[in-house]
């Protein structure tokens, strides 16, 4: 946690940037499981890389994954699942859930401007994650999100977790924090050299930007 902020640093593909992420005060580990991603590992690399990583807790990221994929990350033993998914797959959430329980499962439903989130759908996770809207992509576009819809979501169902994501990044992540009342941040694409690889000086003026929030010095 840094500065009273809690931060899931993702697209992890090194131990070295691991390591780095762990020193900044990132909270949670994020590892993506969706081959259209740049940043995505296989069950094999991820394996290989599992021996190097820090002790925390690692997040498996993936787009409405089948049964299989399900089963071969629980093996692996990630302690959370983040699924991202188009909302009309939605009715998929409450097998997730049945599965993994909620407090597992951290859902990403693809939110277009003119959506709406089902509020049934609100019972299948304790954490919830919004991520910048692109009609071709799950996340890791490097663009920002809706921030005033984030506010506006997070407020109305405050029993929930809400993650913000979405470029955030050194010379935003202060400001996003402070306009959407944001209590768990989202990093990747902002921190980065190239896509997986992550940018040490970035990881650490993030973790500055977020303390001098924390005492008003901002």
């Amino acid at each position: 946690m840094i500065g009273g902020i809690e931060v899931k640093v993702c697209g992890l593909t090194r131990s070295e940037d691991a390591e780095v992420a762990a020193l900044a005060g990132a909270d949670f580990l994020g590892f993506i499981f969706y081959p259209k991603s740049p940043r995505g590992l296989s069950l094999e690399q991820f394996e290989a890389l599992m021996p190097q990583l820090p002790d925390l807790p690692k997040v498996a990221v993936t787009v409405a994954p089948g049964e299989a994929l399900v089963d071969s990350l629980e093996a692996l033993g990630f302690e959370y699942f983040q699924i991202h998914y188009p909302l009309d797959t939605g009715s998929l959430a409450r097998e997730w859930s049945e599965r993994l329980t909620p407090s597992k499962l951290w859902l990403a439903p693809k939110i277009g401007p003119n959506d709406s989130l089902d509020e049934v759908s609100l019972q299948y996770a304790d954490t919830w994650l919004m991520d910048a809207y692109r009609k071709d992509a799950y996340g890791g576009t490097g663009e920002t999100g809706d921030w005033v819809s984030f506010r506006e979501i997070s407020e109305k169902y405050p029993e929930k977790l809400w993650t913000l994501a979405g470029g955030l990044g050194p010379g935003n992540v202060a400001d996003a924090v402070r306009r959407t009342g944001a209590e768990r941040v989202d990093l990747n694409s902002g921190v980065e050299i190239s896509p997986g690889i992550k940018d040490r000086n970035k990881l650490f003026q993030v973790k500055e930007a977020l303390e001098k929030f924390n005492s008003g010095d901002f």
